[in-house]
Order: structure tokens, then sequence, then C-alpha cells
């Protein structure tokens, strides 16, 4: 019996040697390539051309030999294909089809910010934006029962630097270069490691970068930019004395931070700093997306800067969805992916990392006088994020009763303003303050949320969504 193989928020992934083996990656890239053939012509590509798929990898265990077998597979079904002579962060890939006129998408193999023993594929399209799940749909459709022995040849080149030129142009080096900044840098052990650090040094920033190693199994760590795997992290920022730190996750398109203090400054926090630094210091403008599990700080913040503000589900492919359609300044989600479609319409952590440091620059303020600053403006708001494991028989009776029957007008003593079930539940309060609950598009589980003015009450709210969840 084949293994099953399904698309979820942004890719598939599954366990090396399980799940995810030689066998189903080349089902899975002969699907996409098929459906990439049948695009060419609405990607402008003329019947009887030849368009380029470039493929990158991250850093996990034979990454790259995985790569190449997906390039000469997806070369064998008629692609011209171009694959990074090294890992490579996701937003590099995306960045090099947007610039590649030859190019229709590009096949990434990361597993993002799953454990290590994780491996994946993420499909990029014509402008180097996430999938959408029409087009994952498809390539579903196309998967065949048997892999195809067919193989074809594939050119090796450098992704990376162009990329990472790219970076120092978006940017104000010199104000960075002025301000004499310290930062610790961790990438988690993932496909960032050196590049992030590499830029920073090169506008005069004195870096330390940890967790850096050649390091397939990430030394037990999850490379995922949030608590506790930034724990070594903010140890470093504090024993150092720097002025921040800035993570990034498996394949570095998402992005969290460290203050000066070893506080974690979540990407709820980020993502508003950030809105207020393009409208306000770069001179920018257009519609902020945003996914449903954003925080009421950006919501505060946008209104204050008349910024329209957009709402998705959770996933990027949602907002990208949106930055098709134009006008959008910047698009976030709260698990840490940040795009700026000026750039690329994708998520890059590496990017936002470099912005907080140009914030930090232009404004000559400390990341945690950022932050204070904000709630100054906007108030103070306690966010966290848990998974819950369930039982078969839980999963099925959250997704399938409880979602759609599960209605209240109060909520642990908090007024229900709206419930919104456009991705699970989430119950919106009268001071702001709302907690959700929805099945992972990633991994088995329920991830629950909430967010209020106070840790307690954000605790208090978790632990009744769990009873909910649990039935």
């Amino acid at each position: 019996m084949k293994e099953a193989i399904s698309f979820g928020t942004d890719g598939w992934r599954a366990i090396i040697g399980e799940g995810f083996t030689e066998e189903s990656l080349v089902r899975v890239v002969e699907a996409a390539a098929k459906v990439f053939k049948e695009d060419q012509l609405a990607c402008g590509f003329a019947e009887n051309a030849t368009p380029t798929v470039i493929v990158g990898h991250d850093c996990r265990t034979d990454a790259h030999h995985y790569a190449e077998l997906a390039a000469q597979v997806a070369a064998a079904c008629g692609l011209s294909v171009k694959l990074t002579h090294d890992y490579c962060p996701t937003p590099a890939l995306c960045w090099a089809i947007n610039q590649d006129e030859t190019a229709i998408g590009g096949i990434m193999l990361t597993s993002s910010h799953n454990p290590a023993e994780y491996l994946g594929v993420k499909l990029r399209m014509v402008d180097g934006g996430a999938s959408s799940k029409e087009f994952t749909d498809r390539v579903e459709a196309y998967l065949g029962d048997i892999a195809t022995a067919a193989r074809g040849s594939f050119q090796e080149v450098d992704i990376v630097t162009p990329y990472l030129e790219a970076l120092k142009q978006a940017v104000d080096g010199d104000a960075i270069r002025a301000a004499k900044l310290r930062v610790v840098v961790d990438p988690l052990y993932g496909a960032g490691r050196k590049y992030l650090a590499g830029v920073l040094e090169s506008f005069g920033v004195e870096v330390v970068e940890i967790n850096n190693a050649e390091d397939p199994t990430f030394d037990g760590l999850h490379p995922e930019p949030i608590p506790p795997w930034v724990d070594r992290g903010r140890k470093r920022v504090k024993e150092l004395a720097f002025d921040a730190g800035f993570i990034t996750d498996g394949d570095a398109d998402r992005i969290g931070a460290i203050d000066e203090e070893g506080n974690f400054v979540n990407p709820h926090r980020i993502i508003t700093l950030l809105v207020s630094h393009l409208a306000e210091d770069k001179g920018l403008s257009g519609r902020v997306v945003t996914t449903i599990t954003s925080s009421a700080l950006l919501t505060r913040e946008c209104k204050r800067l008349g910024l329209e503000l957009t709402s998705t589900p959770v996933g990027f492919k949602w907002i990208y969805g949106e930055m098709e359609k134009g006008d959008v300044m910047i698009g976030g989600e709260e698990s840490g992916g940040i795009g700026i479609p000026s750039h690329v319409k994708e998520r890059d952590g590496l990017l936002m990392a470099l912005l907080l440091a140009e914030t930090m620059a232009q404004r000559k303020m400390s990341l945690k006088e950022l932050v204070d600053d904000m709630f100054q403006r906007l108030g103070k708001m306690e966010f966290l994020r848990q998974g819950l494991t369930l039982t078969n028989e839980q999963m099925t009776n959250f997704c399938d009763r409880i979602i759609p029957q599960f209605d209240a007008t109060e909520f642990k003593g908090k007024l229900v303003k709206e419930i919104d079930r456009r991705d699970g539940i989430k119950l919106c309060f009268e001071d702001d303050s709302w907690v959700m609950m929805r099945p992972s598009g990633t991994e088995p589980l329920v991830r629950i949320y909430a967010e209020a003015e106070t840790s307690q009450e954000v605790e208090a709210l978790l632990n009744a969504a769990e009873l909910v969840v649990k039935g």
C-alpha cells in the first residue's frame, strides 16, 4: 500500500525513510512537473518552449542527494532544470525564480520548522510565490502509483550570492553601519546559517552566530524560532550584553527576535514594528495582509496609520493570493513568516532581520525600546500557542462536530463578540482578546492560540480551549 501523499498548509512533508522516500519524492516531482508543463501557456511561455524549474534544498539529512534526484526527474519530464549548488534559504529560491525570465516555478526540498527527521517539498510559482491549493490539488490528482525511472540532466547554479546582494540593496546599510550594532544570529542549524551573519557583518555589525554547525540532527533542536528552541539565543544575548538576537527557521523564511534583556520578541510584535517602520520611516503604503491568528496590536497599528488590513485563513498561500491582487505593502503570519511583495511575494526571514536592524539604526532605539514604545502607543497584549495531540476519535469529533456546531455567548467570563469559522474556530471578545482552535496544516495535531492583556488570561483561555477541543 502506497504512503498517502497530501499537501498541507505549505507543501508536503514526511519522516525520512518512512513517508519520505526516493520513490515518494519521484512521484511528487513527476506530478508537479506535469502541472508546471500544463500551465506554461497561462504563465506566458510558448507551447514549444522548455521553461525552467529551479530546485533548492535545506540542510537536512541527504537533502542535496534528494534535490539532485528531483532535478533529474523534472528534467526527464521536459523541463529545463537549475539546481542550487549548495543549501539555500527558501526565499533565495523564490527570489531566483522571480528574477529568471525562463523560470516557471521551483521545487524546494525542505521541511521548514519540522524536526530533523522530516523532509518534504514546497512548490513555488512563476513569480516565486507559494503554490495555491488549486495547484497542489492538481499535483495530488496526477500522483502515479509507480515512480518513473526516467532521468534527465540539469545545471548546477549559485542562486544565493545574487540573492544576498539584493538583500544588501533592500536596506540602509549606511545607517546600520553607523549604529555599530552587536547581534547574535541563530539559524537553528537551518538554511540561514552563515548567510544572514555574513550580510550583517558586511554592514559592520558585530555578529556572534550560534547553532551554525553542519549538523542535520539540529542537535536535538526543532528549527522553529519560538520558545523553547530560542533559549540558547536568549542566554547568549544576555551573556554578551548584545543589542539583539535574530533567529531563523529551518529554511530561513521565518523570523523570531530577542531584545537586549533576553526577552523573546514574537512575530506579532515584529510585524507590527515593521508596519510602522515601512509606513513612517520608509514612506511606503498599501494594504497589510495577515492571517486570522494575527494580533490586536497589528489591527490597532493599521488603524492608527490609516492602513487597510486584510485577514486570511492560516497559511502564507492565502497571503500570496492577496499579494497577487496588488496594493500590498507587507504580509505576515503569526508563525513568523513575513514578506514584502516588492522584494518577492514570499516570506523572508533574512530580510525581516535586516529590516529590524534598520529600524533600530534609523530610530536610534534598542529593540526593547522599540517594543516598549509600541506598547505605549497601542497597549500591551500577550500571546501563546500550543499544540494538542489527539486520538483519531477526538480529531474526528473536533473536525466534524465541534468546529461546525460550537457556539457560545460567553467564554471564561468574556463576552463573545464574534465566532469566525474560516479556519477552525476563533472566538473574538469585546476587549480585543481572542482564542482560536484549528487543525494544523503541517502536523497531526490541533493548535490552540490565545491573546489577551495578561499572561494569566492567556493561560485561562488556552486551558478552556483544550477542554473544548478534547470534547
